[in-house]
């Protein structure tokens, strides 16, 4: 599991991809209503996965993502394909997510809980010794600091290049593979420390 989360990327776009998410949003800009069709389902899955991720809010997911579509098309008129199409929507997504974030920030919260790994088992199913196998990958991502997970959604489970990925949060390459790097050890860390509790053998039951 460990090998899973912290080698390369798996998921790789080709150019041939990018071109024609591009070609599809340059046709539906156009007024082409079945190109507004494929481009959504060309597209919704790499949104709905960043989205929930970087909210950590499967639940919030279709909505997060339905938003962000909503966002693209009112704003294909003034797209002018510059740039890949994917990478604009993702922009338009990770703009949802943070005004989502401001619109919950303003609510008043019921209590402010910092232990992560308390949260993480909290979360697993009853019965089992903390963290294990069974941890799910978003339950990881969720402990990793917002600026770490976004960066290795979008280069390690969306599949973008590193250039693409600095365009979306809007800052250096070299950050972003900054944040990739440290959000690589992060999980190899905890997951090291999951395997290792795992491990240790369990006191017997007084009879």
């Amino acid at each position: 599991m460990i090998a899973a989360l912290t080698g390369p990327s798996p998921y790789k776009r080709t150019a041939a991809d990018d071109e024609q998410v591009t070609g599809l949003a340059l046709a539906a800009r156009d007024g082409d209503p079945d190109a507004v069709e494929r481009f959504v389902h060309a597209t919704h899955r790499d949104i709905w996965r960043f989205v929930a991720h970087l909210s950590g809010d499967t639940n919030a997911a279709d909505d997060l993502a339905q938003e962000t579509f909503l966002r693209a098309l009112t704003g294909l008129p003034k797209f002018a394909g510059r740039s890949c199409a994917r990478t604009w929507l993702l922009s338009i997504a990770r703009r949802v997510v943070i005004d989502r974030y401001r619109s919950a920030a303003a609510r008043p919260r019921i209590a402010d809980i910092n232990d992560w790994q308390a949260v993480a088992e909290h979360r697993q199913p009853s019965g089992l010794p903390g963290f294990d196998d069974g941890l799910a990958l978003s339950e990881l991502l969720d402990t990793l600091d917002r600026e770490r997970r976004e960066a290795f959604v979008l280069t390690q489970l969306v599949g973008l290049p590193y250039a693409d990925a600095a365009a979306v949060v809007g800052c250096p390459i070299g950050t972003v593979r900054s944040r990739v790097s440290r959000a690589r050890a992060d999980l190899a860390g905890w997951l090291r420390s999951a395997e290792t509790c795992a491990r240790v053998p369990r006191p017997a039951m007084a009879r």
